[in-house]
């Protein structure tokens, strides 16, 4: 593995995101000393927070998998994730609502699921399950600590014994076909390929491989964070405080101070100067590279996933069929994607994520309220309307969700509202994210593994990237393993490997508690 050249005692980190507070731990762990600068008032970057009115809203991820993951980073220093954050896990993890009325409740624990699928769709699918199941397990296996959690250095880095095991697992065929073999009902195939949304592709044209997203929504955990997913960031930012970091809040970057091949220093909006040995970059890729000064080599346009409107409402009153998460397929499939990855239109008949995070921590709205997320995937501005279209356009399409909301059961939404804010492309856009996606670079073939944009830049020897727009990926576990892999190339010394997931109750979690619902 490469790694900077040089002195690296002293690291600005860039960015209080997932990635950039997971890089700090790990390196603080390292015994290297730490600034980190924040353009916000405080940390999370996309996993914010805004108060409005009483509610605690959060801003970004909803869904939290593999915790181990932000351990890991806790660990670095000696602290743990189970000491600063209770975590619940969600039991069901997700519940499924389909057009034609039925419903499924997605169990992560095996049992209780092939028990749901046989209710859902007979003896034949719940068989299949088990084999899917299995499939998913190897997958993941196969995957993790070869393909995912770990630095390329060259495409070359790919030939190992693991690539004929995920080849022989079926990991380059196409992941709809894949999920086929094991299940014939088509409900079912959605809950369990509805994951390829993430990586910004399409399930009939997603290589297999990226089923292991369905692996760690179905098979590892989903889990709530008391206080909402901002209190992740929030820990973690206060234990690298604890372990020594210097953290700058409100302190946007303006330049990068660069000589011989290396930054010098990091120079701040209010005029303020940060030396430094090395610097880890968490914005945006593009963004990284004007600072450097640079322009990324790659081949071909980057390619970027689509992209959400989000509706957080703060409403007077529930709806019993709301889990905590819920999908709310709508009955086109194929058409859906269609229209949000090559033409550009907003969904006709839209599926839908509805997460009611006051299910399990009350304490996020004022008494006897209720906070609902509405996440409605979007064509980016790329592919779709530009960002300036969404000031006429985004509030025509609250309504259009509100009024389809009320027809799939939740009657009275619009009048329930007592606080909103709605998220658009434009938003996105104005936060600085490119194609007006929170979602980064899509996981297409040639944005992938060692084709993804690496997190070290050619010609700055002591600039490392970090976050969703570089390796590996888009995700809240795959971010925080953006983080140690940026600090592993400061250090030279890679980190914990990743350990196989437990599946039922943990030391981190407070098991068995049921949705409320």
């Amino acid at each position: 593995m490469k790694a900077v050249p040089g002195p690296t005692g002293h690291v600005v980190v860039v960015g209080a995101g997932l990635s950039g507070l997971a890089c700090a731990l790990h390196l603080l762990g390292a015994g290297r000393q730490v600034t980190l600068v924040e353009r916000d008032a405080g940390p999370g970057g996309r996993a914010g927070r805004v108060r409005l009115g009483g509610f605690e809203i959060d801003t970004g991820p909803t869904v939290l998998t593999m915790p181990h993951l932000a351990d890991e980073a806790f660990a670095a220093v000696g602290d743990s994730l189970h000491r600063r954050v209770e975590l619940t896990a969600l039991h069901p993890a997700y519940r499924a609502c389909f057009a034609d009325g039925s419903s499924l409740d997605v169990h992560t624990d095996g049992e209780a699921m092939e028990a749901e699928v046989r209710r859902f769709a007979g003896p034949a699918e719940a068989a299949g399950y088990r084999d899917l199941r299995r499939w998913l397990e190897r997958l993941y296996q196969a995957q993790m600590s070869r393909f995912i959690d770990t630095n390329f250095d060259s495409p070359f880095g790919l030939l190992h014994p693991d690539l004929a095991r995920l080849a022989a697992l079926g990991g380059f065929g196409r992941l709809d076909a894949r999920i086929g073999r094991f299940l014939s009902d088509e409900r079912l195939r959605r809950v369990f390929s509805f994951q390829a949304l993430y990586a910004g592709v399409a399930p009939a044209r997603a290589l297999a491989a990226y089923a292991v997203i369905a692996y760690m929504d179905t098979v590892a955990g989903v889990w709530f964070p008391k206080g909402g997913m901002h209190a992740l960031p929030r820990a973690m930012a206060d234990a690298a405080a604890d372990a020594g970091a210097d953290l700058r809040w409100a302190a946007e970057v303006s330049a990068l101070e660069r000589s011989a091949g290396r930054v010098r220093a990091v120079r701040l909006a209010s005029g303020e100067r940060v030396a430094c040995d090395a610097v880890v970059l968490t914005c945006e890729p593009a963004a990284a590279y004007r600072l450097l000064g640079r322009r990324p080599l790659r081949p071909a346009r980057p390619r970027h996933s689509p992209s959400a409107v989000v509706l957080h409402a703060g409403t007077d009153r529930t709806w019993p069929h709301l889990a905590h998460h819920t999908l709310s397929f709508g009955a086109a499939w194929e058409r859906t994607f269609e229209e949000l990855t090559r033409t550009g239109a907003l969904m006709s008949d839209p599926s839908l994520l509805i997460t009611r995070p006051t299910a399990h921590d009350p304490s996020l709205a004022p008494p006897g309220r209720h906070l609902h997320y509405v996440l409605a995937p979007c064509p980016n501005t790329t592919t779709g309307p530009p960002a300036t279209a969404w000031a006429d356009l985004g509030p025509r399409y609250r309504d259009t969700l509100v009024r389809e909301l009320e027809r799939r059961g939740l009657d009275g939404f619009a009048d329930s509202i007592e606080e909103e804010l709605l998220v658009t492309p434009l938003d996105w856009t104005a936060r600085g994210h490119a194609a007006g996606s929170p979602f980064s670079l899509s996981h297409t073939f040639a944005q992938t593994g060692p084709f993804r944009p690496r997190n070290l830049v050619r010609g700055t020897e002591n600039a490392v990237l970090a976050g969703c727009g570089t390796t590996p990926g888009v995700g809240v576990p795959t971010v925080l393993i953006s983080g140690k892999l940026a600090a592993a190339r400061i250090t030279g010394v890679a980190g914990p490997r990743p350990r196989r997931v437990r599946t039922g109750p943990s030391a981190l979690v407070r098991a068995g508690a049921d949705d409320p619902s």
